[in-house]
């Protein structure tokens, strides 16, 4: 039974993790029988959103690794914790917190930066061998930390142009591809999948969930 590493940044698309995304990632990885344990970054969150309103709520402040907690029903760890010697595979839903409190993308581009504890994840299981798979928009984080070894892998978000472009200014080589497709560069085993970046449903995003959920599994074993 193949053990995978999920990082959530939050909870609620717009401050954190995307619901839909995070639980169809933890539903589908059970259901191919996968032992999942859940990490966050133990910090405040950039800021938080009123998902009514859609916009930041005043005096607010809340804690990325508290608010993830509510997803993982209380199973989480401090992404501090995470080890890639413990697991075979890293997972990083999307949302908005994945460029927010993972990294820095959503307000600095291409000039991001990604948070230590996360630059360190990603890096060590690289370095291991071990698959890489985030989506939505968290291949930001993944080719912003694997751009700064000066590793080139191939990874997508959709085909937004100018997320993409930005991606490739990090050092990635972005792929268009299909909501319910995936993008495997297998030379350096990192899986993504464009999810909500291109939705429109849960219905369409749950197909590309479920292929990057599988081929984490099968190159995992």
């Amino acid at each position: 039974m193949p053990k995978i590493a999920v990082v959530l940044s939050g909870s609620g698309v717009m401050d954190g993790s995307e619901l839909h995304e995070a639980v169809l990632t933890l539903l589908y990885l059970d259901e191919l029988g996968a032992d999942v344990q859940c990490f966050a970054p133990d910090k405040d969150q950039m800021h938080v959103i009123d998902h009514v309103k859609n916009q930041p709520a005043e005096n607010q402040s809340r804690n990325v690794m508290v608010e993830a907690a509510r997803i993982s029903r209380g199973d989480i760890k401090p992404l501090s914790e995470l080890n890639s010697s413990d697991y075979n595979a890293l997972v990083i839903p999307g949302g908005f917190g994945a460029a927010k409190n993972l990294c820095t993308f959503a307000v600095k581009g291409s000039d991001c930066e990604v948070d230590p504890d996360m630059e360190n994840a990603i890096v060590g299981f690289y370095t291991a061998g071990k698959v890489v798979a985030p989506m939505c928009i968290a291949p930001a984080a993944v080719a912003k930390a694997l751009g700064k070894k000066n590793i080139k892998v191939k990874l997508t978000i959709g085909n937004d142009t100018e997320t993409a472009s930005a991606i490739n200014a990090m050092g990635a080589e972005h792929i268009n591809c299909a909501v319910d497709g995936i993008v495997v560069d297998v030379t350096h085993k990192i899986i993504s999948t464009p999810a909500y970046m291109l939705g429109p449903s849960i219905r369409d995003v749950g197909k590309g969930i479920r292929k990057l959920a599988e081929k984490v599994i099968e190159m995992s074993s």
